[in-house]
């Protein structure tokens, strides 16, 4: 209890700087030229140089729905507001993708692949029982942009259209301007796996895995156990739940995505490069070491 006002102040500044990000982003975006083949809004960051396939709402494209005819990849699905979808990005933290599926939820039903990046979002309500004229173009959005976006529709709202594109973020690029499939970025990493080092048995292992990989899944489909003592046998099986996945981010941890208030909290007195692995995404070359020594707050080992 002593903690609770700390707690809830950093939450409550967390949440201000998001909304804070998340309006500049808007704001940077809003007059860009809408010069693209689908009729999509682009712009560019100075500190990315990165292209934004993103309009806001008030922008000409973000009024009209997306004309799926102007690629085959292109299609729109009615599913409830339980999506039964798992939310994915790069480290970009735009361009949010289907990064996994309930099976039997009624995206999967519906034929939603994963890695298919979400496009657009078009609620058939509002709170007064009327049909939303304006859909909300979410090509290239921030991930955070795209949440608010959901959580802030209607109670009555109980389902929506969702415009989506079977390919990947930089396939709907080259598709948006018009131009070839053209990246540098590399489509798999490789994972260089230090097992019981300093010990006469350490062994070194690479495995080749995609971009965007989670760490835990990866060394698991290898046969490399990430779970000391019992809780090789008592763990949630990467479900988020029992925090016992812990490996060492020794090299390349810029390579993954950031860490969560939770997974702080959980690996609180460790180092800052201990993760848990089963919330742990590589976009790069990493090294990680397995069984890492842990200290007292992280009390399920």
């Amino acid at each position: 209890m002593r903690y609770g006002f700390p707690v809830f102040l950093t939450a409550a500044a967390l949440l201000l700087l998001s909304a804070i990000s998340a309006e500049a982003f808007l704001t940077q975006h809003h007059h860009a030229a809408s010069n693209s083949r689908l009729g999509f809004a682009f712009g560019t960051t100075p500190q990315t140089q990165e292209t934004k396939i993103f309009s806001t709402p008030g922008d000409g494209a973000a009024e009209e729905k997306i004309d799926l005819s102007l690629d085959e990849r292109l299609y729109r699905v009615r599913i409830s507001r339980v999506t039964g979808i798992e939310w994915g990005t790069d480290l970009s933290f735009a361009f949010v993708y289907v990064r996994a599926l309930d099976p039997v939820g009624s995206a999967s039903l519906a034929g939603v692949s994963e890695g298919d990046q979400l496009c657009e979002l078009h609620a058939l309500i509002d709170g007064d029982g009327n049909e939303r004229p304006a859909p909300v173009n979410l090509l290239g959005a921030p991930f955070d942009y795209v949440m608010n976006t959901f959580a802030g529709l209607g109670k009555d709202v109980r389902e929506f259209d969702l415009v989506f594109f079977r390919g990947n973020k930089d396939e709907l690029k080259a598709a948006c301007s018009g131009d070839g499939v053209t990246s540098d970025q590399p489509e798999t990493i490789t994972l260089t796996v230090v097992q019981n080092k300093g010990s006469k048995d350490e062994e070194t292992k690479k495995i080749v895995a995609p971009v965007g990989c989670n760490v835990r899944q990866v060394l698991t489909d290898n046969g490399i156990n990430v779970y000391q003592s019992v809780t090789r046998w008592t763990n949630c099986k990467g479900k988020q739940l029992c925090g016992t996945c812990i490996v060492n981010i020794a090299d390349g941890s810029i390579n993954t995505n950031r860490k969560s208030m939770d997974e702080g909290s959980t690996l609180r007195e460790n180092p800052e490069s201990y993760r848990l692995s089963c919330v742990t995404f590589a976009y790069g070359d990493v090294t990680i070491e397995t069984f890492p020594p842990v200290n007292a707050a992280q009390w399920t080992r």
